[in-house]
């Protein structure tokens, strides 16, 4: 545990979905530390010895709890809630899975597929993918947020004004977010953790990971934010960068389309130059592989990329 924590929020302490009538589990003062043991996004459905058949029974009632609630002392809304990111302590073992009807490309993958990970959780370097492939790791928060002022129970699976399931991957350690206050106290819940993700996180997963997360709750008062932002301490892809990128495009006038010519030309190529099957290049580039807008400006087309990590599979 966080010997320099004022709180542990266990594993038990979770909840599903968003709800400003959810009892708060814990209320803390401004500028205290917790650490949350957070569940995987299958709250533990999936372990280390799961098959695809496993996901085939999977029920979305229980996925991605979330740690929490937390009750903020003074915040009101029209506050900020400062969340000083400072430490993730992974577990070793992760999942990513193809789950029909979900991700980027649910219509050309329309099996279950399912890959199991494993990895050192001390030194926490690369992770392997079948034969020749290492993703580099980067742990962080999926779903980090506050409660909405929308009363009844709302779904966890969209992202919110207030934070929810965001999956930015820069959420990582040492990183501070901000997120607007809609009810009192806040209520601040966290879990949904990631050992790896590209930013896209096209087939709807991650390396999906239970771990221990650490961070520190501030208030700011009366300042006006619309939506979540965030500040990182330095370099976001320098765990990627070292040995430059193979990149697809889409080009045309909808930015989501794009994004899934982009996507789905990278598995065509990353199948063919390394005999890879297709669904586990889209779980690959899932874990890995970034999507950008290159260019929007130039009606009436724009440019998606898509960017692999050469270093993955050199």
């Amino acid at each position: 545990m966080c010997k320099a924590c004022d709180y542990t929020i266990h594993a038990a302490q979770h909840h599903f979905g968003w709800d400003n009538s959810f009892s708060p589990v814990e209320t803390v003062a401004p500028g205290s530390t917790l650490e949350f043991e957070c569940l995987d996004s299958s709250a533990g459905q999936l372990n280390p010895e799961s098959t695809v058949e496993d996901v085939k029974t999977l029920d979305f009632g229980k996925v991605n709890p979330v740690n929490g609630p937390i009750f903020i002392d003074g915040a009101k809304p029209g506050d900020v809630i400062k969340v000083s990111i400072e430490e993730f302590k992974p577990s070793g073992f992760g999942w990513t899975a193809n789950i029909p009807g979900f991700g980027l490309l649910a219509d050309r993958f329309e099996d279950p597929a399912l890959h199991i990970w494993s990895y050192d959780k001390d030194a926490l370097g690369t992770s392997a993918f079948g034969p020749g492939g290492k993703v580099p790791l980067k742990p962080f928060a999926g779903t980090i947020g506050l409660a909405p002022a929308e009363a009844g129970l709302h779904s966890v699976v969209p992202p919110r004004r207030v934070g929810g399931n965001i999956d930015i991957r820069d959420l990582a350690a040492g990183t501070e977010l901000y997120l607007p206050v809609e009810v009192a106290g806040g209520l601040f819940s966290i879990g949904d953790t990631h050992a790896a993700q590209g930013d896209g996180e096209v087939c709807g997963t991650a390396i999906e990971s239970p771990m221990n997360t650490v961070v520190t709750l501030d208030l700011i008062k009366n300042e006006k934010l619309e939506t979540p932002r965030f500040t990182t301490p330095g370099p976001v892809t320098n765990h990627l960068d070292s040995k430059g990128y193979e990149v697809t495009t889409g080009v045309g006038d909808d930015l989501m389309e794009g994004a899934r010519g982009a996507v789905s030309r990278m598995v065509d190529l990353l199948s063919k130059r390394y005999n890879m099957k297709a669904v586990d290049a889209y779980m690959l580039c899932s874990v890995c592989g970034d999507l950008r807008i290159s260019e929007i400006v130039d009606q009436p087309n724009w440019i998606v990329s898509f960017y692999f990590p050469r270093l993955v599979l050199e």
